[in-house]
């Protein structure tokens, strides 16, 4: 399968598969550029699973699934720490460029309070992840989430990151009906580490119902062209997940998204 170096394939797009599975497939299907999920490398083991992602040659473009804090119990914080410190050897091992950090809920905090809270909770990882050359990186996630993140817009994810000294990571799926979008890319440029890309297609009432890239009624087009006009330079990572994803299959789905993809960044570049 030919896919643009610059999309990376997430392993979330194969949400049931192990990391057998994941590194036979890719192997298989002639993947080179990866995402990992923390979820699967601790099912394997991490340091292990960590040591044949990179003896298999993938270049990994980022972490994700590294869970969350419930921001108003500081009590809990320590084991998430711990599981962050666990994927930051990780991606030092692989050579992934970022981790993608979802904020965990806001519980009885106010959005400011929550911020600041996740602030003392980075606090002990930001120098680590600096000492591994890893980008720690804050996703915006959709407002039916809040189980996830307090963090809903991506304009609110560029500002957050500035104030916590860290990235942002763009999931086109939870922000691509924004306001003037271009221009909050445009402003973000200097923090925009990662992006997710995977189409919606409106109507539905599900979450997650991510569909394959040209299936839905994302502008991808524009988004990833306001990208590139912004001057980013990263993954343009294929994450996918949900009935859509499971009924077709992994392997088609993937290769269908990743030659879509593919084609937009291609006609993109070339004009």
């Amino acid at each position: 399968m030919r896919v643009d170096p610059r999309v990376s394939v997430s392993a979330v797009s194969s949400w049931k598969w192990t990391l057998d599975e994941d590194l036979r497939y890719w192997d298989a299907a002639g993947i080179g550029h990866v995402g990992l999920s923390l979820r699967k490398l601790e099912a394997a083991g991490v340091p292990g699973a960590a040591r044949r992602v990179r003896d298999a040659g993938l270049r990994v473009s980022n972490i994700v699934e590294l869970g969350w804090w419930d921001l108003d119990d500081r009590g809990t914080w320590g084991r998430q720490q711990e599981r962050v410190l666990g994927a930051l050897d990780a991606a030092a091992t692989t050579g992934a460029g970022c981790l993608v950090l979802t904020s965990g809920p806001a519980g009885s905090l106010d959005w400011d309070a929550a911020l600041a809270a996740l602030g003392d909770a980075l606090a002990p990882l930001v120098p680590e992840a600096a000492a591994r050359d890893v980008r720690l990186t804050l996703e915006n996630t959709g407002p039916l989430r809040l189980d996830l993140s307090f963090v809903t817009t991506l304009r609110d994810t560029i500002d957050a990151a500035r104030l916590l000294g860290i990235d942002a990571c763009m999931e086109v799926n939870s922000c691509f009906a924004e306001r003037a979008l271009d221009r909050t890319i445009a402003a973000g440029a200097d923090v925009l580490a990662h992006v997710q890309v995977n189409d919606f297609v409106i109507g539905s009432f599900r979450t997650p119902d991510r569909a394959v890239p040209g299936d839905g009624d994302v502008p991808l087009a524009r988004i990833l062209g306001d990208l590139l006009d912004a001057g980013y330079d990263g993954a343009f990572e294929l994450e996918m997940v949900g009935p859509r994803i499971e009924a077709e299959g992994y392997a088609p789905a993937i290769e269908r998204g990743a030659a879509y993809v593919s084609g937009l960044l291609h006609a993109a570049t070339t004009g």
